[in-house]
């Protein structure tokens, strides 16, 4: 007989106001009619509470601005809480070559001072939102076998680092106090509302203003895409169907290489390779991630089904078409005061 569905009352969604934090908080009221949201966001650089202007006035959604590493006001946010998703990281590889401190900062600290104060909370749910990058990288040759929950950490980047550090953490709390964590980890993610330091808002960006696109190295490194909704369906299905002390890969084997992906958004923008610019690869540059998602296909019972490409790609390079004053915003830095003027109105 299959475990009883976890029926959350008020869920704390930490990250709420990034990108697969905002769309997994605009799934949640969808889907999840019982459940309240606790949206807790430091709005840092790349948080926007526009996208959620819609849902900012839910009666079941209230916003707090705080900080997972911030222990008083993690307290105050998670008391009545009984689950909690810690969507919160830094996540561009790039900024963590440059400085990995606010990645250890927010990533590793912040997820403990999460898993203490729900242990002090008897929290019920607490699901840790990981990424595929802590496995490290597989070589080009599409024989080797995609990642599984099995395989070795071995990461590569300090953001790669302090993310496998967070899932050692929570693993480890499983172990040791009989801690209720859940882990899932996830394939690149797209769709809208991205914030354009990420490649297909970045270039598709790029190219719908005439500039060229920095195409790192050969451009041959492969990256496994999956739709940022079937990532937060697989997220929701975790929270409410998924074992304590599981991991469940995400993911669409949707696998493509950088040079393919530009050359779509290339067509899709109606740009020639004159818009190509290659540049000096990132240091430490994985090759090639995929995922193996078939444990949590057969024991959440989900599937991804938006992330197909070209379809699924074309319908996001249209979303940034149709909506330029939102993407302009972030460029010109205006959406911070936004942010500003929300967080007063909604606190």
């Amino acid at each position: 007989m299959p475990d009883p569905l976890f029926e959350p009352r008020r869920i704390l969604i930490t990250g709420g106001a990034g990108f697969i934090g905002s769309a997994l908080v605009r799934l949640v009221l969808e889907r999840l009619a019982g459940a309240a949201v606790v949206n807790f966001d430091a709005l840092t650089y790349a948080a926007s509470l526009d996208g959620l202007e819609d849902v900012l006035a839910h009666p079941r959604h209230r916003f707090v601005r705080g900080d997972i590493a911030d222990r008083d006001a993690v307290r105050r946010a998670m008391d009545g809480c009984d689950a909690v998703i810690n969507v919160a990281a830094e996540s561009h590889v790039d900024r963590s070559i440059i400085d990995s401190g606010p990645f250890v900062r927010t990533n590793v600290l912040g997820t403990q001072t999460l898993l203490d104060t729900a242990r002090e909370l008897n929290v019920r749910r607490f699901l840790q939102v990981s990424t595929d990058e802590v496995y490290g990288s597989l070589s080009l040759d599409p024989a080797q076998a995609a990642f599984t929950e099995r395989t070795p950490l071995n990461p590569s980047s300090p953001y790669a680092a302090s993310k496998a550090a967070a899932d050692l953490l929570v693993l480890a709390y499983g172990h040791t106090f009989g801690f209720p964590g859940i882990i899932t980890r996830c394939s690149n993610n797209f769709g809208p509302r991205q914030f354009p330091e990420k490649v297909i808002p970045l270039f598709t960006i790029n190219l719908m203003q005439g500039k060229r696109v920095p195409l790192y190295g050969d451009g041959l490194n492969v990256r496994d895409w999956i739709h940022v909704d079937d990532h937060c369906e697989a997220i929701i299905a975790a929270l409410q169907r998924g074992r304590p002390g599981e991991v469940y890969n995400v993911g669409a084997a949707n696998e493509h290489p950088n040079v393919e992906l530009t050359h779509l958004l290339l067509r899709l923008t109606g740009r020639d390779e004159s818009f190509i610019e290659y540049v000096t690869d990132r240091l430490g540059h994985d090759r090639r991630y995929a995922i193996d998602s078939a444990h949590a296909r057969r024991t959440l019972g989900w599937e991804a089904k938006r992330s197909r490409w070209p379809q699924a790609l074309e319908a996001t390079v249209q979303w940034y078409c149709e909506h330029e004053p939102w993407w302009r915003s972030i460029l010109s830095g205006r959406y911070r005061e936004e942010n500003e003027r929300l967080a007063r109105d909604f606190a």
